[in-house]
């Protein structure tokens, strides 16, 4: 019989998670700056940068407009102007790009307060009913302010203290949760060098890979890799080859799968860097470049090449656009449970299976067809986290039939 090759294609994109090998990089990082070039410390403006032609967009978002309309990100009822600040007042150095959902989720350095624009309508949430790291007073040596933020692979946000003793992560679809993970605590290969040391390691930016890790690039370009379910820091070195004076504050990662680092004090260049080497070398770069207090996209840092080696499938007779048999709907899924459709399928029993991209079966249900075409409601786990899921429909011989994609939300 035929033997026909399906590739389930399990690649990790900019977004906060693994997505189709066909899509392709991020090439643009949105950026928090100063509104003139060469200013210092007014952190209120956001841009785009080209990470090809280094060429920042006029300003996107004046944070500081007193009038601009804000919205409760809860009932989406607009606040009344006189009743909050503006949606970057007190300055922001913590920014993350929400792909799936089309946001930008931010905090105020002085504000315990998560908030988000909708790059759509570019309107502006807070979440005003609940604090982001339950310490509003902010303390002398601005160890309890958010200045990293990143959408990690898991398909969360994930934001950390200046001091490392707060790891939140946050969730951006239909149910919005925050949770404290609690403190970062150092490796005990980093010797004298500690994540929560001051003089080393606050400030700058976070990255995430696609191997379940955040890479912390400090302001005084000290760099760290922390594993989120241990919350375990590992130092990993100073980059090389900046110049006297760069302090790295904004860092993304470009579709070469290189880090790009900006400076908050300094504006005379951008930098990439190597994240096997952590060497340095000058970005290419166009017009005016702006003091930059945070960049963020969708791209993940690709550390673990394994996944991004889709599995073969053997089928017998299936056509390669074998999902046609089956759809799911919605998609993304956003309340714990999805229809799926079947269609064109011979009558008698057949099993439906919910997996994770590295095909671990999360669950599976019991299904008898009894025409050509039935739907059928899936119940998904409760304590199955968001991100990207594969649904798989095997035979009463159980062979694989028909599978397709899901992001649960």
């Amino acid at each position: 019989m035929k033997k026909i090759l399906l590739f389930a294609s399990m690649l990790f994109s900019f977004s906060f998670s693994q997505t189709s090998l066909a899509q392709s990089a991020d090439r643009f990082a949105y950026a928090i700056t100063d509104l003139q070039s060469g200013q210092s410390g007014h952190w209120n403006y956001l841009r785009k940068i080209d990470l090809s032609t280094g060429l920042f967009s006029p300003v996107l978002l004046d944070g500081i407009r007193a009038d601009k309309p804000v919205y409760n990100a809860v009932s989406k009822n607009q606040f009344l102007p006189s009743t909050v600040d503006a949606p970057f007042a007190k300055g922001v150095a913590a920014l993350a790009y929400d792909k799936n959902n089309n946001r930008l989720y931010f905090t105020p350095m002085f504000i315990d307060q998560l908030r988000y624009i909708d790059l759509q309508t570019m309107q502006v949430y807070y979440y005003a009913d609940q604090s982001f790291t339950g310490q509003p007073q902010k303390s002398a040596d601005q160890g309890n302010i958010v200045t990293r933020m990143v959408m990690a692979s898991d398909g969360f946000g994930y934001a950390m203290t200046n001091d490392a003793k707060q790891l939140i992560r946050f969730s951006t679809g239909k149910n919005f949760t925050v949770t404290d993970l609690g403190a970062v605590v150092d490796d005990p290969s980093n010797k004298n060098v500690s994540i929560h040391n001051a003089c080393s390691s606050f400030g700058g930016d976070m990255i995430a890979d696609n191997a379940g890790h955040l890479f912390i690039i400090s302001a005084r370009n000290f760099v760290f890799k922390i594993n989120i379910e241990t919350k375990v820091a590992q130092y990993l070195g100073v980059i090389a080859g900046l110049p006297s004076g760069f302090t790295s504050n904004a860092a993304a990662v470009t579709d070469q799968n290189q880090i790009i680092v900006g400076s908050a004090l300094q504006a005379k260049s951008f930098f990439t860097v190597d994240y096997k080497t952590l060497k340095a070398t000058p970005a290419n770069v166009s017009g005016d470049i702006w003091q930059t207090s945070d960049m963020a996209n969708s791209n993940l840092l690709i550390t673990n090449t394994n996944k991004l080696a889709p599995p073969i499938v053997v089928m017998d007779e299936i056509e390669r656009n074998g999902n046609g048999n089956i759809s799911v709907f919605p998609n993304p899924v956003t309340d714990r449970k999805f229809v799926l459709q079947m269609n064109n399928l011979d009558r008698g029993a057949y099993t439906m299976q919910l997996t994770d991209l590295m095909g671990r079966v999360l669950s599976q249900q019991a299904i008898n067809l009894s025409g050509k075409r039935q739907a059928n409601t899936v119940h998904i786990p409760q304590n199955t986290a968001n991100g990207f899921y594969m649904v798989k429909v095997l035979n009463a011989n159980k062979k694989l039939i028909a599978v397709t994609k899901i992001l649960i939300e």
